[in-house]
């Protein structure tokens, strides 16, 4: 879902966001105010949202938390002031600690979601209203106008059936800025037994193993991993990479540093999220690396095609222990 506009205007005190969808008015109504829904594109990534309560009705109350991959957490809540089914909801957002109480030092804005239909499918309009200058720029220096957009664009994905919009397109390769990718593949299957492939040292060597050829020869898991490849019975084109985990969600999310052995300087953070539909997973691995030349460096060594041949094998082994 393109945003195509973001505006502040400081003498109104409001923030605007538009942005366009290729699908029917009511599908995008359904996207923001059905929990499990918005949870998927409420955070911008590598922040996904965890709505705990969400009573959409004039009184009622929404709560949320965001998560890093370091497992810090940000919370926010909405008041529901009022809300016109299919075409507008108002709220109070706020931010709050982990009791639950607003924050000291943090404002509360008032927002107004909208939803109309246009030729080519729906438009939402979200406008929030801001109770001082200070405060606008406040949420403006936090990251708000860009943390707004990476999040609304993850909303294809939400809109589309999940098998029309990833089956058959393999592992698609998406750069989000100088150090951050984002991996995505469709594995036909349910997301338990897509994580067990991921923590189950059995299943690893079956899948993880790149191009023809090669084989993983050490698999160690754990709050920390270990693993080593080798093709054939040549000892010379041993390497491996060895890492910590950060965060673990079973089973959807697990965030883990990643280093080549016998590498000097900083590796990557390896952020991996499963979403399950209709018996079909979707894993999305956001990485950060740790500058721009490593980024690029590691894309060009054909980076894609070799998780690829991965995931399709995970696809085969997910399969297999159904």
């Amino acid at each position: 879902m393109p945003v195509t506009d973001i505006t502040t205007d400081p003498e109104n005190l409001t923030m605007t966001l538009v942005a366009d969808a290729a699908a029917p008015v009511e599908r995008l109504w359904r996207a923001f105010t059905q929990p499990d829904q918005l949870s998927r594109f409420w955070g911008p990534p590598g922040w996904p949202a965890t709505f705990t309560a969400f009573d959409l009705r004039p009184g009622g109350r929404a709560e949320y938390h965001m998560t890093s991959p370091q497992g810090q957490r940000s919370g926010g809540s909405w008041e529901v002031l009022s809300v016109d089914d299919g075409r507008s909801f108002e709220v109070l957002d706020s931010f709050v600690g982990e009791d639950g109480e607003k924050l000291e030092g943090f404002p509360s804005m008032r927002m107004v979601f909208t939803f109309a239909s246009t030729e080519d499918g729906s438009r939402l309009t979200n406008t929030t209203y801001f109770p001082s200058h200070e405060a606008l720029e406040q949420v403006i220096a936090m990251g708000a106008v860009e943390g707004s957009r990476m999040a609304m664009d993850q909303l294809d994905a939400v809109l589309q059936d999940l098998r029309e919009y990833a089956q058959g397109k393999g592992t698609r390769t998406e750069i989000l800025d100088d150090t951050h990718v984002r991996i995505t593949r469709l594995i036909e299957g349910a997301r338990d037994l897509v994580w067990r492939a991921h923590q189950e040292p059995e299943l690893l060597k079956t899948w993880l193993l790149g191009p023809d050829g090669w084989q993983m020869i050490e698999c160690e898991v754990g709050d920390t991993y270990r693993y080593v490849w080798q093709q054939g019975d040549d000892e010379s084109t041993r390497f491996g990479f060895e890492g910590e985990t950060v965060l673990s969600e079973p089973t959807w999310r697990a965030v883990t540093t990643e280093k080549m052995i016998g590498m000097d300087g900083p590796g990557t953070l390896n952020d991996l999220q499963l979403y399950e539909e209709d018996g079909a997973t979707l894993l999305t691995l956001l990485i950060e690396y740790p500058s721009l030349e490593m980024r690029d460096m590691i894309l060009a060594t054909g980076m894609t095609e070799g998780m690829e041949a991965s995931y399709a094998r995970l696809e085969e082994t997910v399969l297999a222990n159904a």
